[in-house]
């Protein structure tokens, strides 16, 4: 995959955006616990809120275990930053916000299916797939958060590979933490990338985890199948710093052939 050189996008940037880009983001929020071991979703909410995207892949939206209820104030959230979640019935809990701590924002979108997957592995790990259609454009977004073990996330890799390679010509996106900071051949999302040479594709990354002292970049963003990747940067400000311990990624994306 290839490395760009990260760069700090300051609070709520004002991008220019040609016909046929939109600005999306992926930030696995730690369920709101910050580096100082405060739990403040109002912090998460202004940090979500100084990204500026479009669409945004969260992770660790919920509680783990219990009722698996959702750490946000989604009316907070809607009102702050105009961003609304991808309604789906499926729930792992009666209180929970998204599917195994996944959920998918959008501001003006129009939201065609959303397809909750469990993913294969030793741990419980799932991902959202969500056919939008942003502008008019098509755009098919899977947001994910993938295991620890590296055999797991080969296997999650191969089932969100099925998912790129689905018959139809939608473009689409790939987002979340899949905890994978290898760049070379034992990269575990490797099926993921043999997907993808096949088609148009960028595979940008830069390091995001942990917050204060990035180093590995466990966080993704990664454009295929008439879809790429123009810029790609962290979200390193002094919030989101300390908001959770992963940064936010934040990418200009481009649709087309």
């Amino acid at each position: 995959m290839q490395q760009q050189t990260s760069r700090e996008i300051p609070p709520a940037q004002a991008v220019h955006l040609a016909p046929h880009e939109l600005v999306v983001g992926s930030y696995n929020l730690h369920k709101a616990v910050g580096r100082d071991m405060r739990r403040d979703p109002s912090r998460t909410i202004e940090v979500i809120r100084e990204m500026g995207a479009d669409v945004v892949a969260l992770q660790e939206v919920d509680r783990r275990f219990g009722a698996r209820s959702g750490v946000l104030d989604l009316q907070a959230l809607h009102a702050r930053t105009g961003l609304a979640p991808v309604p789906f019935p499926e729930r792992l809990g009666h209180a929970a916000h998204g599917w195994h701590g996944n959920l998918l924002l959008f501001r003006g979108a129009e939201v065609e299916r959303v397809l909750p997957i469990t993913l294969p592995g030793l741990e419980p790990r799932g991902a959202l797939v969500a056919d939008l259609r942003v502008a008019g454009h098509p755009l098919r977004v899977i947001g994910a958060h993938l295991g620890l073990l590296k055999q797991s996330r080969l296997q999650q890799a191969r089932r969100l590979a099925e998912e790129i390679g689905a018959d139809d010509d939608r473009p689409t996106i790939v987002m979340g933490d899949l905890n994978e900071w290898r760049l070379g051949a034992k990269c575990s999302l490797m099926p993921l990338r043999k997907r993808l040479s096949a088609v148009k594709r960028s595979a940008l990354t830069v390091p995001s985890f942990p917050a204060h002292m990035p180093v590995l970049p466990l966080d993704r963003i990664i454009g295929c199948k008439r879809s790429e990747v123009v810029e790609l940067a962290r979200h390193d400000t002094e919030l989101s710093r300390m908001a959770s311990d992963h940064l936010p990624l934040v990418a200009r994306l481009r649709l087309g052939g």
